[in-house]
């Protein structure tokens, strides 16, 4: 079995994302190899320039605006800028889901550059099996 965390990610929105790209840093800075697959919003918020369009969950959007000051006061880098770190630190590959490009009409160029390639969900099922942690997000 692979030191591998293995992740989908299904939302789109910044209060899931983060999550994501700092679990990925984490386990990348602790010598694990980290698989991403995205589908649906989670794949939608890797469009280049959605990143800006972005909101916080409805559980959380209450406290969005005051996170978001908060994390600029305080410098904390993008969710998209902690991945292409995470990706910079180690072995990180993230996957766009073969259906959700068909579906939406995407096109490998239309994602950010961060998405390594894209994946059917048998391909990513047969890389999580070979690790030993795998979420869903």
């Amino acid at each position: 079995m692979a030191n591998r965390l293995s992740m989908i990610v299904f939302s789109g929105t910044v209060d899931k994302l983060y999550p994501v790209a700092i679990l990925a840093s984490g386990a990348v800075a602790m010598g694990q190899e980290v698989r991403i697959f995205l589908t649906f919003w989670g794949l939608m918020a890797l469009k280049k320039g959605a990143g800006a369009q972005l909101q916080v969950s409805k559980d959380y959007e209450a406290m969005g605006a005051e996170m978001a000051r908060i994390m600029q006061e305080k410098k904390v880098p993008s969710w998209l800028d902690t991945l292409r770190t995470a990706k910079e630190l180690g072995d990180v590959k993230v996957y766009a889901c073969g259906m959700t490009m068909d579906l939406f009409q995407l096109k490998l160029e239309d994602l950010e550059d961060v998405v390594d390639g894209v994946a059917g969900v048998g391909e990513f099922i047969e890389e999580a099996r070979q690790g030993e942690i795998s979420l869903f997000i």
